[in-house]
């Protein structure tokens, strides 16, 4: 019987965002792209640092004890990169140096990916290329570009995978957040009270919300939790439809923060995320600070180009 991913939370991730290739990619941006295979042939015997989404992954690949079969496996990592194969040798030797269970991986060398991410049954897409993210956005894909400046994860909570989410045009759609972009807050305020018991409709990462909720349903067999976190510039009265919505379908956060507008970084240095998502760059650098971060390019606030 063929191995089959159906049913697993699939996430595929760049290399750079699962190791430390920061001076590996200047010597590309500098040079060109044989260079950068040049320094990595070089350095195949060299392990390359854990990336921003490290602890990202250690802790996925941890939600499954080591002595389950595949079949049984709930959790899939898998690198799809435009590194090309020989690049790629370098990512699984350093992913075996670190422990790290990757067993599949598409590398590409130069060309886009993401068109890999439908056989794979993709549940998330991480990488540091702008526009392999917005390619994976527009094809239905939960994606986001890692800020590779991200100060790593804590270490603190070695069972539990934290991830925090923004809520407009990321859990939500942004039809709330035009309002607020073509009227104002009072506008916007408004709009959600009068409509607080319509749901509203979905966002790009709603069905990682579902995938997370899955597994956190059905517990893990080594142990692992999952915990995760609402964190938006929502205020009460505008709160309501965020919490109405998430009852709507089925799904449940274990934190939410209505922030009001205040800064978003020191919050979730308090939460510690192993990684968090919002659709707003100035939100993403602030949270940068605090820990893994990535920027969700989608709604009115990222219009193409």
């Amino acid at each position: 019987m063929p191995v089959s991913l159906d049913g697993k939370l699939v996430v595929a991730i760049s290399s750079r965002a699962v190791f430390d290739f920061e001076e590996e990619n200047r010597v590309f941006e500098r040079d060109d792209d044989a260079a950068y295979m040049a320094l990595q042939r070089e350095r195949l015997e060299q392990p390359a640092p854990p990336g921003v989404a490290g602890a990202l992954v250690k802790k996925l690949l941890a939600f499954d004890a080591p002595a389950v079969t595949e079949a049984q496996r709930r959790v899939e990592v898998v690198v799809v990169s435009r590194n090309d194969p020989v690049s790629g040798l370098r990512v699984f030797r350093s992913a075996r140096h670190a422990g790290l269970r990757l067993e599949r991986g598409v590398f590409t060398r130069g060309r886009t990916p993401w068109p890999y991410l439908t056989p794979l049954k993709a549940n998330l897409f991480l990488s540091a290329n702008s526009d392999d993210v917005r390619a994976a956005l527009d094809a239905g894909f939960p994606a986001a570009r890692v800020f590779p400046e991200s100060v790593k994860a804590s270490e603190s909570h070695p069972d539990e995978i934290r991830i925090a989410f923004d809520g407009d045009a990321v859990l939500f759609s942004d039809e709330s957040e035009q309002v607020f972009q073509r009227d104002g807050l009072d506008a916007f305020q408004r709009h959600e009270e009068t409509h607080a018991r319509r749901p509203l409709p979905s966002g790009p990462f709603m069905p990682l919300l579902v995938a997370l909720h899955g597994l956190q349903r059905d517990g893990s067999s080594a142990g692992m939790r999952i915990r995760t976190a609402l964190v938006t510039a929502r205020s009460a009265p505008a709160h309501e439809r965020a919490i109405r919505t998430l009852m709507d379908w089925g799904l449940e956060v274990d934190e939410a923060m209505f922030l009001g507008g205040l800064d978003k970084g020191p919050f979730l240095k308090a939460f510690e995320p192993d990684f968090y998502f919002d659709d707003q760059t100035r939100h993403c650098e602030s949270a940068a600070q605090a820990g893994p971060t990535g920027h969700v390019p989608s709604g009115i606030a990222n219009p193409p180009g």
